[in-house]
């Protein structure tokens, strides 16, 4: 069931929170609506530990009037000695299971649409991953793309602790992911409500066209979400996990990165007064 929604509230979003590091836990304890009936979209990459994860959100939680939560990749690393250490589906199966408790909406959940300002859209919560098309430079192969990437030093964590069970593969999963969520948004979709996408992954290449390391684009999406922002009624498009918190223009639709990030990187570009940032929708 969709709460009423006051006409002033505001739709914000935040991402990689990381509150694994003392600094990034002060700053998501800071954060607070700017009106009693404002959401929190919160994209991922909140922690490693599950404890952390569940704690965060259920602080803030107790601040907005909703939150809505996608899990990154960081939430779905298994480390050896991890108090919950289940991999693959069934963690993030048990994190669900955790959010639905504290009452924070996932991409397992109906989704909201939101009648505050700028609306109504509905909030459409996203976990699709990665399948490696996103390639190094002068590759155009999964196995090329990794060989680049291992000889230059620039591969991430996921290849040791993103487990992909009962899947063969991080890319299976994904492909499974987008294959189920694509149904789900051609089924819902309505023009009079469009979608704010939310992934912790951008839907698109483009923003990774940034990146210091470009080979390490090939975890941050897929090629087959590329038209999803024109294939589906779209009023915005949140995303995190670059670390490169901007706004930017896409076939006329508004794609938000909202991360925090970690502390040596938003102290080196300064620390954003809008944190939780306003989505972009009619007349904001």
């Amino acid at each position: 069931m969709t709460p009423t929604v006051d006409g002033d509230a505001l739709l914000r979003a935040v991402s990689d929170l990381h509150v694994g590091h003392r600094d990034n836990r002060t700053i998501a304890e800071s954060l607070s609506p700017g009106h009693p009936g404002d959401w929190l979209i919160v994209a991922g990459d909140v922690a490693e530990k599950v404890e952390d994860v569940v704690r965060t959100l259920w602080r803030l939680r107790e601040r907005f009037a909703e939150v809505i939560w996608v899990p990154g990749n960081h939430e779905l690393w298994t480390r050896s000695k991890d108090r919950v250490p289940l991999r693959g589906v069934a963690r993030y199966e048990h994190l669900v299971s955790e959010c639905r408790a504290i009452g924070v909406r996932t991409p397992e959940d109906p989704w909201p649409v939101w009648t505050g300002r700028g609306g109504p859209v509905r909030v459409a919560p996203l976990f699709l991953l990665y399948d490696y098309t996103f390639t190094a430079p002068g590759t155009s192969t999964k196995d090329q793309s990794l060989a680049y990437a291992y000889r230059t030093g620039v591969v991430c964590t996921d290849e040791h602790l993103l487990h992909p069970e009962p899947y063969g593969s991080r890319e299976q999963w994904c492909r499974a992911r987008v294959a189920s969520t694509a149904e789900r948004l051609a089924a819902d979709a309505d023009p009079e409500i469009p979608y704010v996408l939310v992934n912790h992954w951008p839907l698109v290449r483009r923003p990774t066209r940034v990146l210091h390391y470009p080979e390490f684009a090939q975890w941050c999406g897929t090629e087959l979400t590329a038209d999803w922002h024109v294939r589906f009624p779209t009023a915005a498009v949140v995303y995190g996990h670059l670390h490169i918190p901007r706004s930017t223009v896409y076939d006329g639709v508004p794609f938000e990165e909202v991360s925090l990030g970690y502390p040596r990187e938003w102290r080196r570009r300064g620390l954003r007064r809008d944190l939780a940032r306003v989505v972009p929708l009619r007349g904001l």
